[in-house]
Formats: C-alpha cells, sequence, structure tokens
C-alpha cells in the first residue's frame, strides 16, 4: 500500500468564539507537526452565545490557506429531559448535556442543520460535512441529515458518504479525555494502542479537542503520533475523502434501507456501550 493509498484527516472540535484562543494555540502545535489541512467542526451559536464577526472571518482565511469548515451542531447543548436513568446517565454524565442531536426528532434536528447551513452559506464556506456533537446522533437526527445537501457524516466508528448509506472509512476515532488526571493517563494509553492497531487501516483519524493543546502529557502524545502518520500517509480533510470515495463509488450501488440504517446503528451503539475503554476517551468529554 503507497502513501497515496493511506490517507490521514486531522478534526478539530469545538470551533467557536468562545474557544477561539484555545483552537488557535492547537492548530499552531498541530503546524509544528508539519504541513496539513485541517476539518474545523465549527458551532455557529456555541452553547447560545451570538455571532462574532472577527471569527467568522478567520473561519474563511483558514479555507482560503486549505481547511474545510464543516457544521459541528447548532448550539453543543442538548436541553432536552432525559427519559429515565439510564438515558440521564448517557446525556448527563457520558456526554455532559453536550449531546444535542443524540435525542432530537426529525423535524426538530432538521431545523439545526438548515439554521447551520445558513450561516455557513452567509459566510461564503462550502458545507461538505455535518458531524454531530459527540457523535451522537437519534434516528430523527439521522433522518434528517440524510435530508440535507451534504456530502458525509461521522460517527465514533465510522465515516458515512450522505444521502446514501455507504460505510466509506471504518476508522475509530483516536481522541482525548482531558477532564481529569486519570482520564489523560487512561486515553493517552489508549490512543497510543489505538495507533499500532491501525498502523495498516486505509485511512486513519486523529481528532482533537481545544483542551488538548493545554495538557503537556496528552499534547506530547498526540503530536508523536501525528508526526509518525504524517512521514506515512496524505493528510486530507473529510470533505476531500468524502469527494475521493464518491468518484470510486460504483455506478448503481443501491441505497441503503430505513431498517438497514437502522439495524447499522443499533449495532454500533451496542458496541460502544460494551467498549469500556471506549467511553473514557470519549465520556463526559466537550465532543
Amino acid at each position: 500500500m503507497t502513501m497515496a493509498e493511506r490517507t490521514l484527516s486531522i478534526v478539530v472540535h469545538d470551533v467557536a468564539p468562545a474557544t477561539w484562543d484555545a483552537c488557535r494555540s492547537l492548530l499552531h502545535d498541530i503546524a509544528e507537526c508539519g504541513p496539513a489541512p485541517v476539518t474545523l467542526l465549527a458551532v455557529p451559536r456555541y452553547h447560545g452565545a451570538p455571532r462574532d464577526a472577527a471569527f467568522e472571518s478567520w473561519l474563511q482565511q483558514r479555507v482560503a490557506m486549505g481547511d474545510e469548515v464543516a457544521l459541528h451542531g447548532f448550539t453543543h447543548r442538548d436541553r432536552g429531559t432525559p427519559r429515565g436513568w439510564v438515558d440521564g446517565l448517557r446525556r448527563r454524565h457520558y456526554t455532559c448535556g453536550e449531546g444535542e442531536f443524540c435525542a432530537l426528532p426529525r423535524a426538530a434536528a432538521a431545523r439545526r442543520i438548515a439554521a447551520g447551513l445558513r450561516w455557513l452559506q452567509r459566510l461564503g464556506l462550502p458545507a461538505s460535512g455535518f458531524v454531530a456533537p459527540a457523535w451522537l446522533l437519534s434516528d430523527g437526527s439521522w433522518q434528517a441529515v440524510r435530508d440535507q445537501p451534504l456530502a458525509y457524516t461521522c460517527t465514533l466508528r465510522k465515516i458515512h458518504l450522505l444521502p446514501r448509506g455507504e460505510v466509506i472509512a471504518t476508522a475509530q476515532s483516536q481522541v482525548y479525555s482531558c477532564r481529569s488526571a486519570w482520564r489523560r493517563v487512561a486515553s493517552v494509553a489508549w490512543n497510543r494502542l489505538l495507533a499500532r492497531a491501525q498502523s495498516h487501516a486505509a485511512h486513519v483519524r486523529i481528532e482533537l479537542h481545544p483542551p488538548d493543546a493545554e495538557h503537556p502529557l496528552v499534547r506530547q502524545c498526540w503530536q508523536q503520533l501525528l508526526r509518525r502518520q504524517l512521514q506515512v500517509r496524505e493528510p486530507i480533510t473529510l470533505a476531500a475523502l468524502a469527494r475521493h470515495a464518491r468518484r470510486l463509488r460504483r455506478p448503481g450501488m443501491p441505497r441503503a434501507s430505513e431498517q438497514q440504517l437502522h439495524e447499522l446503528r443499533r449495532r454500533e451503539a451496542d458496541g460502544a456501550a460494551d467498549d469500556d475503554v471506549a467511553r473514557v476517551v470519549q465520556a463526559q468529554h466537550d465532543a
């Protein structure tokens, strides 16, 4: 397998005016590892905050430099009421109330996504992808995503081509948790193991959050892994990966049925529930 056949996507989550300084620090640390385009997951109204013209101008500059801006929810907050203690555990502790699309019905999800896409359109930014906060999508949100003019969406483990249901890359995200010392230690150990397991994978995703630049142990780990990946992989944005997959898609490939998609999502949810280590690196993170 040649370098051109092995690709890498660097994804920065929670890009918003409130996290702007931390995001710029993170991007500086990424650039230290080598030149590479980055997919920026931007939130139009992060936690309900107003627009910021300077921040939006910066996003335009980053796209002009070769980065991608993808939609990352609308407010990044889950304001719904949990249904039972299991749902409450997932929505209040597992995601710290950040899983905006984890329980939305189709119409509500569609309104938020459409508003976010209008925001990007007003900025003159191409909108190829949507990634839900914490990668969590209710059945209604999945339907809403497929209704929108988008090229791709992502879960924790896979990248999906839209509007069809094809999985274009099975790539477990390398992602860190910085909320406490034990989480930082655990996620560093997990990601080193995961990087080793993915050494021969066709595609790798290194997904970072603003706090990942603040903690030396975490920063040293992902920078080391990123430098190694850049030596053997071609860095591309998620949008570029989706475009490449679309060109390679076989003519006449059948559209996945709703039942098939529901079963796929159920299996992914069951796998996540049983994977304690994956919980450590995703749980209670500003995803």
